[in-house]
């Protein structure tokens, strides 16, 4: 583990970076589970949970089970905040075979995950201190998911150092530039998915606690713009998988774009039943979960078209 740290080898900071991407997957699932428990102001205070107490402990106006469900989510950013501290140590250890020195995208890349875990922190204290305004509600989570993006491109360039070489496998024919092209426009339609998520979870019924402010609109018409871009997402991502298809696509393109079908299939099928069952909040934990799972699908496909990075790594 120690030497994982100090001297990692490309495999190991693989390792990390995946961990990095697991980590970030973690800590937006609990976030969710905090907001559809209506556990949001569970600790009303920040950075203590309450006026009297840094721990859950002491009356704060909310039940015993709402205090630590908010204040172990507080718990969980701690320890997700220590491996992505390992995570930069060990992209600042690493050292290239042909240089001797770290790789300053990897470091960057590495680096950027406990600075934007100590800017979640603070946005959740806005949060707190606001009394979950939408607003900053949705720009929490959305830096989570920027965090998280940043997180799976360390991992697929790190999986790629890792690979070992091909030596007698020939070299895979290019993927189309307007493949490539569309993978991009993808991965930009699944991140506007999670956006209108945000809102409509902000306007609808579980945006974190009772009598909270929410954003006025018509929970109707924003959750049919969540739909609409759902099967556009759809759409887009049938077109791409059948181009890469009858195009011979390497397999490391092909797995992410199969995975991301059977992910956005999964996600409608989810999001209907729990809009027809009054959104009960353990269906809708799962669709933020899924949603998490497509933008990291639909990122893994969009590097492996261009960076030729090994997306099954």
């Amino acid at each position: 583990m120690a030497r994982s740290l100090t001297a990692p080898s490309a495999v190991a900071l693989r390792r990390w970076a995946l961990a990095g991407v697991i980590a970030s997957v973690a800590i937006i699932a609990t976030g969710a589970a905090v907001r559809l428990s209506q556990s949001g102001l569970g600790c009303p205070d920040w950075p203590a949970c309450t006026a009297h107490s840094i721990g859950a402990t002491g009356a704060s106006g909310q039940t015993l089970v709402h205090r630590w469900i908010e204040f172990g989510n507080r718990l969980v950013t701690a320890a997700i905040l220590v491996v992505a501290v390992g995570v930069s140590v060990a992209a600042w250890r690493f050292r290239t075979a042909r240089t001797g020195q770290p790789r300053r995208d990897l470091l960057l890349l590495a680096l950027a995950q406990p600075a934007g875990i100590v800017a979640e922190a603070v946005l959740g204290g806005i949060v707190v201190l606001t009394k979950l305004d939408p607003v900053w509600v949705s720009v929490h989570f959305l830096l989570s998911i920027t965090l998280t993006g940043l997180a799976v491109m360390l991992h697929v360039r790190a999986a790629a150092l890792a690979a070992p070489p091909a030596a007698s496998a020939p070299p895979a024919a290019p993927v189309r530039r307007d493949l490539r092209v569309l993978s991009v426009v993808l991965a930009a339609v699944a991140a506007a998915m999670v956006a209108a998520g945000t809102v409509v979870t902000g306007t609808g019924p579980l945006a974190g606690a009772g009598g909270v402010a929410r954003y006025h609109l018509p929970l109707a018409g924003v959750t049919q713009l969540h739909a609409d871009i759902g099967w556009l997402l759809t759409g887009l991502a049938v077109a791409l998988v059948a181009g890469l298809r009858l195009t011979g696509a390497p397999p490391q393109a092909m797995r992410p774009g199969w995975l991301l079908i059977g992910l956005i299939l999964a996600q409608g099928s989810v999001g209907y039943a729990q809009y027809f069952a009054g959104l009960p909040a353990g269906l809708v934990w799962v669709h933020v979960t899924g949603a998490v799972l497509i933008w990291v699908t639909a990122l893994r496909l969009m590097f492996a078209l261009h960076d030729g990075g090994p997306a099954g790594a």
